[in-house]
């Protein structure tokens, strides 16, 4: 199938085939046709399907079709999701499919200043894309109503279970209009996130791709079971092995980024750790530039909080989790993966995440 087959609207098709899409990805076949229909949407899918053009680009081009109200453009497409990473590569998507429609998109998240959110959401958005804290500070301050809402997107909403996110989540369904088109995603069906879909979701279309929580085909797996006190042996053994051409180690606290960056120091890999809290890691980063020499191939360790500030990771990236988190699964894994990759096309996307690597106390 071509995206030419599933009706999609020249712009779009220019927006996509600049992008470097091909064909559509058997969830964006699934998907596109019932969202375009007006029908409700139930998705399951992993990290790395295209999902996320699967919402974005029939969205775009229903907006497109139908005629903004005169004045001040009220919003009109509201996509929900857990954490800023994910909020930002959901909003560039969106900018790089409807680059020839003339719509506005903003996002809004917290963890940084309102003032420019504010500024972008008093000019007008045709598509807002919101984390839930800072989306319903936002109502509460009177810059964001939806009153106008025609398509509610709720996106990775078990995450948003997982993250206590759950009671934001209902707070900004009360304030949507009755009368709309809601798309909700969701690896897995907790009770509360059934309950939210009976709420919703009406003459629903039912789309999985792939089984809930299962691993991307292009990454590869490897779990070594190894005692606490050899793990940092294991991981100079592994480093040594001249394939690997760019390691990110990654820990679960910012005080074990700086103890496997003193270990890795002492072995002959110096490199400074980046933890959340560091001043490295303002709101996005892009990840540095390779160095040429014997210890080039090692990347800084990194802590689960500073990950999701970057926006850039080269494609070939291996991730090593020193100690692996008890509730961290592979599914996550597959996110993080995905959240350091900036650009939207699939030719962008990781290509060989080669080796992920899980050290088990």
């Amino acid at each position: 199938m071509t995206f030419e087959e599933l009706h999609l609207i020249p712009p779009i098709l220019n927006a996509l085939r600049q992008a470097g899409y091909r064909e559509p990805t058997p969830i964006q076949q699934a998907a596109v046709p019932p969202v375009l229909e007006g029908r409700d949407l139930l998705g399951c899918a992993q990290t790395g399907t295209g999902k996320t053009a699967a919402f974005a680009v029939p969205i775009l081009q229903i907006l497109a079709k139908r005629p903004a109200p005169k004045g001040k453009r009220p919003i009109r497409s509201l996509v929900l999701t857990p954490t800023r990473e994910l909020a930002l590569q959901i909003y560039e998507n969106f900018e790089v499919y409807g680059k020839h429609l003339g719509l506005r998109t903003a996002v809004v998240f917290g963890g940084v200043g309102q003032a420019p959110q504010v500024e972008a959401l008093e000019k007008g958005v045709d598509v807002l894309v919101a984390t839930p804290g800072r989306l319903n500070d936002l109502i509460g301050q009177g810059y964001v109503s939806l009153a106008d809402l025609e398509i509610f997107v709720l996106d990775e909403a078990d995450r948003m279970l997982d993250m206590g996110f759950i009671h934001d989540v209902r707070r900004v369904i009360d304030k949507t209009p009755e009368k709309k088109q809601t798309l909700l995603f969701s690896a897995t069906m907790p009770p509360e996130i059934q309950e939210i879909a009976d709420r919703l979701l009406h003459d629903m279309a039912v789309v999985q791709v792939a089984p809930p929580a299962t691993t991307v085909e292009k990454i590869r797996q490897y779990v070594y079971f190894v005692d606490r006190e050899n793990k940092r042996k294991l991981l100079a053994h592994l480093l040594a092995n001249p394939e690997l051409v760019s390691v990110l180690v990654f820990t679960r606290t910012k005080h074990g980024a700086d103890r496997v960056a003193r270990d890795l120091s002492r072995a002959g890999f110096p490199r400074d750790p980046f933890m959340g809290t560091s001043r490295r890691t303002p709101g996005r980063m892009r990840w540095p530039r390779s160095r040429r020499g014997a210890a080039a191939s090692l990347w800084p360790p990194i802590s689960r909080r500073a990950a999701s500030t970057f926006t850039s990771c080269p494609m070939s990236s291996i991730l090593i989790f020193p100690r692996c988190p008890r509730r961290m699964c592979t599914a996550s894994a597959a996110r993080a993966a995905r959240a350091l990759t900036a650009r939207p096309s699939r030719s962008a996307r990781p290509t060989s995440a080669r080796i992920l690597s899980r050290f088990c106390a």
